[in-house]
């Protein structure tokens, strides 16, 4: 099946080895990361505001370039492929894998989003990504149109997951090496003064669908610039705060996941100007 696409420019900022928080995502080789421009939702906070913002023109690459690049890293041993950011280029993402599958590889696929997507896309994407790793933000939408400027969030949110969810279900396939080749992580960010938004947010996805999921629950935030005067987003998120989070994550059952140590501070915001944007991190 041929995926054409209209330029031959592609809205792609990065294209890099990233290591990152889920272990299984590539083991120590890591993955192969896809860093499309702009996004779907606007959040003031976000670590990738270089590149998510709408106003930025950062991000057009060849299409043969990125090509490329990708099958570089897929040479060097890197067996996994994630796309960040695709809600707002499946086009694109398709044909990136349309090509790449065409010049005899058959990498893992990892469709990593913010949950805000299509239920009619993703059904078209049945049987094409390996791995759906969706976020989920907000147990309101009231708090998302507040801090990432959308509407409806959760409820969109609840039935992109749904849809994941039907796809894969609650175990996740590993290879010989242990590392991720199908299933569903949802991804959640605790944020600084928001405890009680992740707790709800764990209640939902237990009452909406099953304890057995895996769950990455990240203390990773870090302030940009843009929220150095926020009330409470202009700080890291306290131990405390964490803890409250993962006490809900055990009282209400789930086992199967990542958490993330909170002595974590070397860690630094991806700097998109650089041909690595993850160099001076930390894991």
């Amino acid at each position: 099946m041929n995926h054409p696409i209209i330029s031959e420019k592609l809205h792609i900022s990065s294209i890099v080895i990233h290591r990152g928080e889920e272990p299984i995502l590539g083991n120590e080789k890591g993955v192969c990361n896809v860093f499309f421009s702009g996004c779907n939702l606007q959040c003031i906070y976000c670590q990738n505001y270089q590149i998510s913002n709408r106003c930025n023109e950062i991000g057009l690459l060849n299409s043969d370039d990125a090509i490329e690049k990708i099958i570089s890293i897929l040479i060097q041993g890197v067996n996994t492929v994630g796309f960040v950011s695709p809600s707002h280029h499946i086009s694109e993402m398709l044909f990136l894998i349309h090509k790449i599958n065409n010049r005899g590889f058959n990498p893992v696929w990892i469709y990593n989003s913010n949950g805000f997507d299509s239920v009619k896309t993703l059904k078209k994407l049945d049987g094409i990504i390996n791995i759906y790793l969706p976020d989920f933000k907000y147990a309101t939408n009231a708090l998302a149109e507040k801090l990432s400027g959308v509407k409806k969030y959760t409820d969109v949110a609840l039935k992109t997951i749904k849809e994941m969810y039907f796809q894969k279900g609650n175990p996740i396939m590993l290879d010989a090496s242990n590392c991720g080749t199908s299933g569903l992580i949802i991804r959640h960010l605790v944020l600084p003064g928001m405890v009680e938004n992740s707790i709800n947010v764990l209640e939902i996805i237990a009452d909406s669908f099953s304890t057995n999921i895996s769950i990455s629950l990240m203390a990773q935030y870090s302030p940009i610039p843009r929220v150095e005067t926020h009330p409470f987003l202009s700080r890291t998120v306290a131990p405390d705060e964490y803890q409250q989070v993962l006490n809900a994550f055990n009282r209400l059952g789930f086992s199967k996941g990542w958490i993330q140590s909170l002595d974590r501070n070397e860690f630094f915001n991806p700097d998109f100007s650089r041909e690595n944007p993850f160099e001076n991190q930390h894991h």
